[in-house]
């Protein structure tokens, strides 16, 4: 089984959201855009056991903790405010569609839309399929004082007038639903308490039969006062200390110790599943293993789970690359790719990026009315497949993650650049860093490889900036950068290089050449102790920089300069990047409510044409 449509009303971050799924999917974007919120609602909807635990939601489960609307009428009674979730589901299997056969609905897949009522004649395969629709509403009860929370099927026929049949436990454990929260789900996932992974493997193997009443035979009969003989005597005084207050008439002693309630309740919280991980090491309870291995050994179950259905498993994992080296998250991936009917993943590693094709990967962006949207990063234009794998590891992720891309064509500017940078940044406390504000370097390799880049991030809604030589272009070869780049500069200059050595003091630029020639790090490369003439100076820089573009020199130039001292080329396009990310205004706390509303400082607005000494 699949899901192929997501709907989300008033749910946590996302105040609306429809979102279309073809196969696996891995959900990316910035922090809080609502990943984490998508994975919780497909929970709500398939899991078997979140509808079941009390209360279902709580306050901050709807937007805003909005659940009630003020009345239209002074003193009328508030109105509750749902939180609506609805999900479609295909490749129905045998068993849930002799189950649930009289709720299955069609669905178009190359319009992506369910057909209506006298459609029948359009319910041709392949084009249209089977499907079953979920909706999980939640909402506030006023009258009993508490949320409460049910899925039902969205095509009821046989239920009354105004009501829908509700989904059954035993139905949502037949869609193979399992949600891996991002360390939360590690600390109780080799628990015996019901829902944990541990728990769904007894029970779908049927191993629990015996197990309760057996463990609770033998600890009633576990002696353990014979192994403290001290406690005895205290135990026989504070008896005789009851029995001034309560008579008694049971023979022999009256109180014993166990280790338990000898419930089955209480056993599920304090059974414990030990883990040994090197013959040095005695077995410890799991929840305390490194959080790489207990993440492992979460996926370890979960696998489990998966080859004891494997006609249906649909998983959410929230995050997999969290304390696990690259070559693991690789491989969890991977196993998620080929091992699950379907995955739904959110991550920032570009390690587990990398593993999925674009036509996969969601980008999610947020609307000013906290609305969610989802485009495929294959439907942003301008990469290939093949790029975008081959530069997943290189930027291109951090990047897409982001709000800003500043491309270059080569790697003494990807090292040079974000060198002047910080250095603007710890000068000018005006300037938000970088970082911060989202925008990241990018090194296209060449020139040519630019407008690709720069119509790719464009198109994921990043703003996007320029920065490479000058040379004759004919026009269409220019628009390219103009249409592909919000600020797109091309300097005067024919490389790098010659920028830095014509804008730069030659003082600055001696000293970093004597330098070199001192700790021994120019290599082969011969600098004289006496300084030259002017113009051999220039040579001689645009001679080491041009051979060296590998060791970084122009950025360690750049490391041993003021901010006076770098190039203005440099420092003024850095200074259309940062117009376009104003820092916010600091407002301190005692006046921050008569400050509310002053205007945020900032630099001049982005998108303008470079200056002219900056621009070709």
């Amino acid at each position: 089984m699949k899901v192929v449509r997501l709907k989300i009303e008033n749910f946590r971050s996302i105040k609306s959201a429809e979102l279309h799924f073809d196969g696996h999917a891995l959900i990316v974007g910035p922090n809080n855009v609502g990943k984490s919120t998508i994975c919780e609602a497909l929970d709500l909807v398939l899991g078997p056991d979140r509808i079941s635990k009390f209360p279902p939601v709580e306050e901050f489960d709807f937007h805003n903790a909005h659940y009630l609307a003020p009345p239209e009428v002074e003193g009328d009674e508030p109105t509750p405010v749902p939180i609506k979730i609805e999900v479609v589901l295909v490749d129905i299997n045998v068993e849930v569609e002799n189950r649930c056969g009289q709720h299955l609905e069609f669905w178009h897949s190359a319009e992506k839309r369910l057909l209506n009522e006298g459609e029948v004649d359009a319910a041709n395969p392949p084009l249209v399929v089977s499907c079953l629709r979920l909706e999980t509403e939640a909402v506030y009860n006023p009258e009993e004082d508490e949320f409460e929370a049910k899925t039902c099927y969205s095509r009821s026929p046989n239920a009354d007038p105004g009501e829908l049949d509700k989904v059954s436990k035993e139905v949502k454990r037949m869609f193979g639903f399992l949600y891996l929260r991002a360390v939360r789900t590690g600390s109780r996932a080799l628990s015996l308490e019901r829902g944990s992974l541990l728990d769904v493997i007894l029970r779908l193997r049927g191993s629990r039969a015996g197990l309760w009443e057996k463990a609770i035979e033998r600890l009633r009969n576990l002696d353990i006062e014979n192994d403290a003989t001290h406690l005895q005597p205290v135990l026989k005084s504070i008896e005789a200390r009851l029995g001034r207050y309560i008579a008694s008439d049971v023979d022999g002693r009256t109180t014993k110790l166990h280790v338990s309630q000898l419930t089955r309740e209480h056993l599920r919280k304090t059974m414990a599943f030990f883990l040994a991980m090197s013959k040095d090491q005695t077995p410890v309870p799991f929840q305390l293993v490194g959080t790489g291995t207990l993440n492992v050994l979460v996926l370890a179950l979960l696998s489990f789970i998966a080859e004891l259905k494997p006609a249906s498993v649909i998983f959410a994992m929230e995050e997999p690359e969290i304390a696990v080296p690259p070559h693991t998250q690789r491989r969890i991936a991977d196993y998620l790719l080929h091992n699950t009917t379907q995955a739904f993943a959110t991550s920032h590693s570009p390690y587990v990026i990398e593993r999925f094709e674009p036509e996969q990967t969601l980008l999610l962006s947020r609307g000013p009315d906290s609305s969610v949207t989802a485009k495929k990063v294959s439907d942003a234009g301008g990469l290939k497949g093949n790029d975008f794998k081959r530069f997943a590891r290189r930027g291109l992720t951090e990047c897409m993650l982001g709000k800003g891309a500043i491309v270059v064509e080569g790697l003494t500017e990807f090292h040079a650049l974000p060198v002047a940078a910080r250095k603007l940044e710890e000068s000018e406390n005006a300037l938000q860093p970088l970082d911060i504000a989202g925008a990241a370097f990018f090194d296209a390799e060449s020139e040519g490889a630019m407008p690709k880049f720069g119509t790719f991030f464009k198109a994921l809604g990043l703003k996007t900036f320029s920065f490479y030589d000058s040379m004759p272009r004919p026009p269409e070869k220019k628009k390219l950068f103009t249409d592909a780049f919000d600020v797109d500069c091309e300097h005067v200059y024919t490389g790098f290089e010659a920028l830095v050595v014509s804008e730069m003091p030659l003082d600055r630029v001696w000293a970093f050449l004597d330098d070199l020639r001192t700790t021994g790090d120019n290599g082969n490369f011969t600098i004289p102790v006496m300084r030259p003439s002017d113009a051999d100076l220039k040579k001689l820089a645009r001679s080491a920089l041009d051979g060296s573009k590998g060791a970084g020199w122009a950025a360690r130039l750049f490391e041993g300069s003021t901010v006076a001292e770098l190039p203005p080329t440099v420092t003024d396009f850095l200074k259309h990047v940062y117009a376009a990310f104003p820092k916010p205004s600091d407002i301190p706390v005692e006046i921050a409510v008569a400050a509310s509303s002053a205007k945020p400082a900032g630099l001049a607005a982005a998108g303008t044409a470079m200056p002219p000494a900056a621009a070709a």
